[in-house]
């Protein structure tokens, strides 16, 4: 099973975009803000935000930076 991470912080539109997608989809995720937490965001090497990261026996299977609708989708299947 796959373990969904999205990095994102207070007053983003674009992170608040996505939440709301991936709620629309029923996708879980956890929520983790870099700046509170910025050893994880050097660990995945999280620049910007919002990031989505998707693992698989933690090793990273996709990443998607930015709210992008085609490739949230791609995460629900």
């Amino acid at each position: 099973m796959a373990r969904i991470i999205k990095f994102e912080k207070n007053d983003c539109a674009p992170c608040a975009q996505v939440s709301a997608y991936l709620d629309s989809k029923g996708i879980a995720y956890e929520t983790i803000n870099p700046f509170d937490e910025p050893e994880l965001a050097v660990k995945f090497k999280v620049r910007t935000v919002p990031t989505v990261i998707v693992l698989e026996n933690d090793e990273i299977k996709n990443r998607i930076i930015g709210f992008n609708p085609v490739e949230l989708d791609q995460i629900a299947l």
